[in-house]
């Protein structure tokens, strides 16, 4: 596997405005076409495509200590499991972000106060689902085995779900081109009163893994408003990271 150098992270833009932890991420990717995504962009951000094809993610993970500034994990409402549904996006001079479509979580207070920043919030019963070893003759794979990790979602509105688990080959890095395009993400675009915002944050490389699908069922990618075939083409893991977000920036107005 050929290794591609992780990217340094730009210099926050100060204050510091939330600190946090994310640990057991699941990364799921399929390729879609360049237009679909195009038309979930907010206004002045493209799809960033890699290998002729945008990419859409169904990404679970533990949010853990999540706190304002630099100070500490605000309790209990400072760690929870979120489930995003997201796109990729890049700006002319080559800043690249994410779109998020959708984020699952179990708290109702962090769900409302993101919302109100326009962050699409769902609130849902989020929970991560690890642990089970799974031998292995269900993966298909001579002489792997080993604990999986997952994430089980259903929102309370709609009733729309998700139930997806996965494998890591903690002997297997991923350090290929497309698993850095996927993760090495320094910021998101969102719409916000009118205009598209750019929240940077930094965190180091991600510790990542190929992994197997060991369960998949998921309605949260359609319920986003796009249709996927099959398995996914990408599977990661990550054991986690440390995050910072800077102070945002107004990209464009919206017409």
């Amino acid at each position: 596997m050929n290794i591609d150098p992780w990217p340094a992270a730009p210099e926050l833009p100060r204050p510091i405005i939330m600190d946090q932890r994310w640990t057991d991420a699941v990364f799921l990717h399929w390729r879609i076409p360049e237009p679909v995504a195009a038309s979930f962009m907010p206004p002045g951000v493209v799809p960033d495509s890699f290998d002729g094809s945008a990419w859409v993610g169904l990404i679970g993970f533990r949010m853990q200590g999540a706190g304002l500034g630099r100070g500490p994990g605000i309790p209990y409402f400072g760690s929870f499991t979120e489930i995003n549904v997201r796109l990729y996006s890049r700006e002319p001079d080559g800043t690249r972000g994410v779109v998020f479509l959708s984020l699952d979580a179990s708290r109702l207070a962090v769900v409302l106060a993101a919302r109100a920043a326009g962050i699409p919030y769902v609130w849902s019963r989020a929970s991560f689902a690890g642990g089970d070893a799974v031998p292995p003759e269900e993966l298909g794979a001579a002489g792997m085995a080993g604990p999986q990790s997952g994430y089980l979602v259903r929102r309370f509105r709609g009733g729309a779900r998700s139930d997806f688990a996965v494998v890591p080959e903690f002997d297997v890095e991923a350090t290929d081109s497309l698993s850095v395009h996927l993760t090495a993400r320094f910021g998101l675009h969102s719409r916000f009163r009118g205009k598209t915002l750019y929240v940077p944050n930094e965190h180091s490389a991600w510790p990542l893994y190929q992994a197997h699908v060991t369960r998949l069922e998921d309605q949260l990618v359609r319920a986003a408003g796009i249709e996927v075939t099959g398995a996914p083409e990408s599977v990661l893991f990550s054991p986690g990271v440390r995050t910072q977000f800077g102070r945002p920036r107004v990209l464009t107005r919206a017409p």
